[in-house]
């Protein structure tokens, strides 16, 4: 089953879907794609790791989001990767998002592992950005999200901490409300 938590910035959409983690069954791996490049966003991955549990395994990928999956699904029962925002944003300074998008929605197409969670920013609701590059990037964030949202068998939108089901998962069926 994949999961797919959406939310803006600060929303509690990584909370609600360590929750969902915490609630699956296990083994459970956490597959961050964040790296910390300032002192604002090291401070920020801190915190989560002050919340998550610290026998979790962690694994920090980039780019090949897709092969860790592959991976990851042949011994965990849940995986949760938190965010695709950040994956993308990685994918398009490799200059090669389009193939590895591409493979990625491949590999949730296709999805036979265990309960997969995937987190990710929703940045629609914010003002149209002033530069190229962020509405360039607005609208391939919005292009994968919709792609990842339509593969999902649930989505939920995280607001001020609580979660709007988007499209609910009932006996084994896709099922939109």
């Amino acid at each position: 089953m994949i999961t797919f938590v959406l939310g803006g910035n600060k929303s509690g959409k990584s909370d609600y879907a360590m929750n969902l983690l915490n609630e699956s069954p296990g083994p459970a791996l956490f597959l961050a794609t964040g790296k910390a490049r300032d002192m604002s966003f090291r401070r920020q991955i801190a915190a989560h790791r002050e919340r998550r549990d610290p026998s979790l395994p962690v694994v920090e990928v980039g780019w090949d989001l897709p092969r860790a999956l592959l991976e990851a699904k042949k011994t965990y029962a849940t995986v949760l990767v938190d965010s695709l925002d950040f994956w993308l944003y990685v994918c398009i300074q490799e200059r090669h998002e389009e193939p590895l998008v591409e493979v990625f929605l491949d590999v949730l197409e296709k999805w036979d592992g265990g309960r997969l969670i995937l987190v990710s920013c929703e940045i629609g609701f914010s003002p149209l950005p002033a530069s190229s590059e962020a509405r360039s990037f607005l609208k391939h964030l919005g292009r994968l999200n919709q792609a990842v949202a339509a593969r999902a068998d649930e989505a939920w939108l995280v607001a001020a901490g609580l979660p709007l089901a988007l499209k609910k998962a009932e006996h084994g069926r896709k099922q939109t409300d």
